[in-house]
């Protein structure tokens, strides 16, 4: 699912406010990582991730890396923190609402 500019902007802004909740690190990304990011997409739909210094991967490329191996969008990118989108199947939370 490709996202508009609209949709994108307005993802962006969500996003702002949140705390990484997945750090990438010198074991770069794992399946543990995978794992810990597919989770809080469930359960979140848009998630915000730290790319360490210790970690050998640029933040654009562990968000690339990241958002393929979830079927994810990258919302943003910034310095060495990045922005993931992917709707959630779960009934029982608040769906982001995209333009």
């Amino acid at each position: 699912m490709a996202l508009t500019g609209r949709q994108v902007r307005q993802l962006r802004s969500l996003a702002h406010h949140l705390d990484p909740v997945v750090m990438i690190g010198k074991g770069d990304i794992s399946d543990g990582i995978i794992a810990q990011a597919s989770d809080s997409l469930e359960a979140h739909e848009l998630i915000k991730c730290s790319v360490l210094d210790s970690s050998m991967l640029t933040a654009r490329e562990a968000a690339d890396d990241l958002a393929q191996a979830l079927g994810a969008e990258v919302v943003q990118v910034i310095g060495r923190r990045f922005s993931l989108y992917r709707a959630s199947s779960r009934k029982d939370i608040e769906h982001i609402k995209l333009d």
